[in-house]
């Protein structure tokens, strides 16, 4: 018998998924739309993955719910029935009841409606009619999406197709090390714009690495179970020995062109191993992909272990490149062909910030082994590997792109237009966080530094934000427990991936319609000056107005909370540097991570801002008197009542709205200001035994002399009116004295001209 090819297997999945939602929408099919038999093979991976024949859609269940870590979900929620859009995607929350399907229901009917014999032998337009409309629909088990089931089927399946009767497959694990030092670590004129093209390259680079596997293996795009924010996993075959020898070549060839062209400031860690082909339908693949990342741990412990001889090696020394500082380059030129005293840059550098100016609008990429094409593009990238080169070509519009062969690949980006994938059969979205705004001075750039600052309130400065989740892990080791089946661990990384890949663009884009109901924040404006330098995997780096850069972070915080369910076990920490537009962007970088690093110190589920830390409910409002120290909370028993308002943002924002003269304001922050210091110094002197007093009457009570001065000097016309008087009261109260530097310096910030 005829072994089956992956594409005939991946095919036949991807095409019975298809036929699920066709025969819910009660679409009839086109005859050669049919099915003409199903390979053993597939029948025994739907069987072992629990893949329901004549079973229909249902509401999908929140798979975040299924998390737990300690505390758990005590709440049932369902996602909403929705299609992916074209563009932009609207971020959807889960809800505590099922949805109604009929809507999802007549676009599935509308869109399969005109589906082709040509588009039923195109895995591009199946994977993504799959994709933009079985990510929010059940099948088979209530928390699985249609989406993820047929791709693990198709990962399984693809990886069998060679040895259909093996009980062994391969799970390959890829981590590139060393990220945030080849990003963060420049300095220079434009080194905004050099971030973003770097964080972009290693967007590449891992894609590069995935395809590097995938050919030499016979793979496709199914058996890529993640790939993102520097890492990737993909199940493979079980031929221990192909696949080991594979995954050893490519990390070579690919830490040999690391080394010699980024000094070995980034290595990728690739490792592989073997499991039970049973594994895939049971909780035991949880610890299966425990165990590959593991091993990834053991490399990047012993880095470019093989290149030892390289790296000893005596080499002659130049001057330092000003951008990042290596000193192996001779051939140094200005960063900046037209400005005369642009920093002289090594040739790395300068391809970095010619790139970081091709970005914006990047829609499509071409992946080819040709260097020239018959159309122009805007900008290419070349990844040599030894003496075969690929080129990343960059295009503004996918029509852009010339006719492509069988061995090239275009890559449509943030993109879930059907039309678009049927001219070509290997056409896939790639998911990049890349929010930014058009420059005003240069048009066709992203704004520049001094651009973004002088749009801020208050103030001009920049702000960095640095944020990442919290256990994440934990929550893929452990979280689902004894469910952490293949599907299950393939659609919590999809829906982590959306969030910070395609949803936070979103976010930043379209503010209201992209946030939940409820939301703390001080302003309802759009705050559009943000831009994306870093935004995938977990975890995210963004720039911009100092005061927009705050509003965003909490939107973030909140937006996941209500995105995961607010599971108290998935929260997220952050971190905000506030900066002068000179100020070194390294520094600044450095500066965010000292902050999360804070936040993170904290406990968790905490934000680092103006030199303090704080819970995320202490900064948006606390509601729960529970957050607070248990011994705090027996000190303050005696206080008849809790404030009103009761944190920092609510009281930022009711003195921010309440519209004080500006040199009212100015002297009431500069007493809340000196309360605040006055408290510092204070509770220094205890901690050096200078003074033998009870931290916490200095922590909770000294401020009320000061603080019922300070309200005494506002005018009567306010200090009186009915809607000021939660705001005095709130403010004596000893449970808001920890958060006078943050209130002070936020309205501060705010007032400055």
């Amino acid at each position: 018998m005829t072994k089956p090819s992956a594409t005939d297997v991946a095919l036949q999945i991807t095409q019975q998924a298809i036929a699920v939602l066709a025969e819910w929408a009660g679409v009839t099919l086109p005859p050669e739309c049919i099915g003409s038999g199903e390979d053993a093979v597939v029948r025994r991976v739907k069987q072992m993955l629990g893949w329901p024949d004549g079973g229909q859609p249902q509401p999908l269940r929140l798979l975040f719910d299924g998390v737990n870590l300690g505390r758990g979900q005590t709440e049932k929620h369902y996602w909403q029935a929705k299609a992916i859009a074209d563009e932009d995607p609207q971020i959807y929350y889960p809800q505590t009841e099922p949805p109604n399907l009929e809507p999802l229901r007549v676009e599935v009917k509308t869109a399969l409606g005109s589906i082709s014999g040509g588009d039923w032998q195109n895995l591009s337009v199946l994977t993504l009619i799959l994709e933009k409309f079985g990510s929010y629909l059940s099948f088979g088990e209530a928390d699985i999406a249609l989406v993820d089931l047929a791709k693990s089927a198709g990962a399984v399946a693809t990886a069998l197709a060679s040895h259909p009767d093996s009980d062994r497959l391969s799970l390959i694990a890829g981590d590139l090390s060393g990220i945030q030092k080849f990003i963060y670590t420049i300095t220079a004129d434009g080194a905004l714009k050099s971030l973003r093209a770097r964080s972009f390259f290693l967007e590449l680079v891992l894609e590069e690495v995935v395809q590097q596997l995938l050919e030499a293996l016979n793979l496709l795009r199914p058996n890529v179970i993640y790939a993102g924010g520097g890492n990737l996993y993909i199940v493979a075959s079980g031929d221990r020995e192909k696949v080991t020898d594979t995954v050893q070549q490519v990390r070579t060839r690919f830490n040999d062109w690391l080394l010699d062209n980024y000094q070995g400031k980034i290595f990728l860690a690739l490792d592989v191993l073997d499991f039970p082909v049973a594994a895939v339908g049971t909780g035991s693949f949880g610890a299966y992909w425990s165990d590959a990342t593991k091993k990834l741990a053991e490399q990047k412990s012993r880095k470019f272990e093989n290149h030892i001889n390289k790296l000893l090696a005596v080499k002659t020394s130049y001057t330092p490149c000003r951008v990042c500082h290596r000193d192996d380059s001779p051939n140094l030129k200005p960063l900046n062909q037209y400005e005369p005293d642009s920093p002289i840059a090594c040739g790395n550098c300068r391809q970095m910030f010619e790139l970081g100016g091709q970005l914006l609008r990047v829609e499509a990429i071409l992946r080819s082994r040709q260097k020239d094409l018959p159309k122009q593009p805007k900008g290419t990238i070349e990844i040599k590997l030894g003496s075969d080169s690929i080129y990343y070509h960059l295009f503004n519009d996918s029509q852009q792109i010339p006719d492509v062969s069988e061995a090239e690949t275009v890559f449509l980006v943030n993109d879930w237009q059907i039309d678009k994938y049927r001219p070509n059969y290997h056409t896939m979205p790639l998911l990049l966080g890349n929010y930014g705004k058009e420059s005003e001075v240069e048009p066709g750039q992203f704004m520049r530094a001094g651009e973004m600052a002088a749009t801020a309130i208050g103030i001009e400065r920049l702000g960095y934000l640095r944020m990442d989740a919290d256990q994440l892990g934990r929550i893929f080791a452990e979280g689902l427990g004894d469910k952490k089946t293949l599907p299950r661990v393939a659609g919590l990384s999809r829906q982590m991936s959306y969030f910070f890949k395609v949803y936070l663009n979103s976010l930043a884009k379209w503010r209201n319609k992209n946030c939940p109901a409820k939301m703390q924040r001080l302003t309802e404006d759009t705050r559009p000056t943000l831009m994306f330098i870093y935004a995938g995997g977990d975890d995210l780096f963004v720039s911009g107005a100092w005061n927009e850069v705050i509003e965003f972070a909490f939107d973030v915080y909140q937006c996941f909370r209500a995105y995961t369910g607010n599971n108290p076990d998935i929260t997220l920490s952050g971190g905000v540097s506030i900066e002068d537009v000179k100020f070194p962007l390294y520094q600044a970088a450095e500066s965010s991570k000292q902050a999360e690093k804070a936040a993170k110190g904290n406990g968790r589920d905490s934000f680092g801002l103006f030199g303090e830390k704080f819970k995320w409910e202490e900064w948006l409002g606390i509601k729960d008197a529970t957050i607070i120290d248990e011994d705090v909370r027996a000190y303050l028993s005696v206080e008849k009542s809790q404030p009103e308002l009761w944190g920092v943002l609510p009281l930022v924002q009711a003195l921010w709205d309440s519209k004080l003269e500006l040199n009212y304001a100015r002297s009431f922050v500069r007493n809340l200001l000196l309360t605040a210091e006055l408290q510092k110094q204070m509770l220094k002197k205890v901690q050096e035994k200078q003074v033998d007093m009870d931290w916490r009457a200095i922590r909770y009570y000294l401020h009320l002399p000061k603080i019922a001065y300070t309200l005494a000097r506002l005018p009567s016309q306010i200090r009186d009116r009915d809607d000021f008087a939660p705001v005095r009261t709130s403010l004596k109260s000893p449970y808001n004295a920890p958060y006078f530097r943050a209130i002070a310096t936020w309205l501060e910030l705010l007032n400055r001209t």
